[in-house]
């Protein structure tokens, strides 16, 4: 894996978003600014995606959308993203959690939803990902709201509501990508947070300030990982980004299943 350099010089500025759950919520960093250059940065808080998004459009228009959560969501067996995006991040790749079949993020207790996944996926689901799952359906069934066959900016149906794009990414794959290797520390240790903060402020991304109502609500791991995951809409913007796999995967809902960094 080598390391990311910055946008080359010249590319035009744009204004992003990035996002994580915390605690049940959202929590965003918006970066704004030449792609080649520092951004500045906010922070937003919602219950929703739908009102995060909301809230960063108030200040300009949006050129991607990046979220930390499975977008295409698998029939049957394990998605290609996940298993790709775990063997990048090797020491990491727990952090990396596999997906669950629909049916089983449907189901109404975590010993349904395991079996439906055994059943169709040939495994058990962890419990983190079972908590996640009103979050996962909330974002599936937003990203479908308006998106058609060709909702896409290149034919593709990832733009989603309002035309926005919006794309997968894992925060931990991000950081890889701008360290060129999978990160040694684990991001709730100080060394942790602070190498990511070294990271990102090297990409021109700064965190400064009580960053308001988010700062209050969200832990620093989290308000690091939605700045990662706005760095790379910023690349995927600049048409920098890669994805995991390439091409994407699709399942029966169409959408295009990959991570990007």
């Amino acid at each position: 894996m080598s390391r990311s350099a910055p946008p080359p010089p010249g590319t035009p500025g744009v204004r992003v978003l990035g996002a994580d759950v915390a605690a049940g919520r959202w929590v965003g960093v918006v970066l704004d600014g030449a792609a080649d250059g520092p951004a500045s940065a906010a922070a937003v808080t919602a219950p929703t995606v739908a009102e995060l998004v909301r809230q960063a459009r108030a200040g300009g228009e949006l050129a991607v959308v990046a979220l930390d959560i499975p977008i295409g969501l698998p029939d049957a067996g394990r998605r290609a993203a996940d298993v790709a995006a775990r063997a990048l991040l090797g020491p990491r790749r727990a952090s990396v959690f596999l997906t669950p079949v629909r049916p089983a993020l449907l189901a109404a207790s975590y010993e349904e939803a395991a079996a439906v996944n055994r059943a169709l996926a040939g495994e058990g689901l962890s419990r983190q990902a079972f908590a996640l799952a009103a979050k996962v359906l909330e974002v599936d069934a937003w990203v479908h709201r308006d998106a058609g066959p060709d909702a896409g900016p290149d034919g593709g149906p990832d733009g989603g509501p309002d035309g926005l794009r919006v794309v997968e990414v894992h925060p931990e794959l991000s950081f890889a990508a701008m360290a060129g290797h999978p990160l040694e520390h684990r991001k709730k240790s100080w060394a942790g947070a602070e190498l990511r903060c070294s990271l990102l402020r090297e990409q021109g991304v700064e965190l400064t300030g009580p960053l308001g109502r988010a700062g209050e609500v969200a832990a620093v791991d989290d308000v690091l990982d939605a700045a990662a995951a706005a760095w790379s809409a910023r690349r995927c913007a600049a048409g920098l980004a890669r994805c995991l796999p390439d091409p994407p995967e699709r399942s029966s809902d169409g959408w295009p299943a990959a991570v990007w960094t």
